[in-house]
């Protein structure tokens, strides 16, 4: 996937997780330090329906738009679901689970971006 899809892809599953009430979307740019994508997305719920509810709307608004997943992890009622669009990686988790993998700690060194602009957020923020 080229770049520029990679961020349309973004565009539309934030606007999903968004859509679902998702909390703390954070986005991170990973293409400068890892080869697995463009793009990670880490979301949570604060309950199995909600995380179910948020892996749906981002897979059916994907497909709407042309984008199809290449692999999906966990189960729409697991404590963590991976959707793997190859540029774009999907993390959606429950609370619990989310603090205790906290990816955005381990992907530190990527570009930690604002999910509505794509922008660079400032560290510190």
């Amino acid at each position: 996937m080229q770049k520029e899809e990679s961020r349309k892809l973004v565009q539309i599953i934030v606007a999903a997780l968004e859509d679902k009430k998702a909390e703390k979307i954070e986005v991170i740019e990973i293409d400068e330090i890892s080869p697995i994508a463009d793009f990670f997305i880490i979301a949570n719920g604060t309950n199995t329906s909600q995380t179910e509810a948020m892996t749906e709307a981002v897979e059916e608004n994907a497909e709407k738009n042309g984008f199809f997943a290449d692999h999906v992890e966990g189960t729409r009622s697991a404590n963590w679901t991976l959707i793997d669009f190859k540029g774009v990686v999907v993390h959606i988790f429950d609370e619990e689970a989310r603090k205790f993998y906290d990816l955005a700690r381990i992907w530190k060194d990527g570009s930690h971006l604002d999910p509505h602009t794509l922008s660079p957020i400032p560290e510190g923020e």
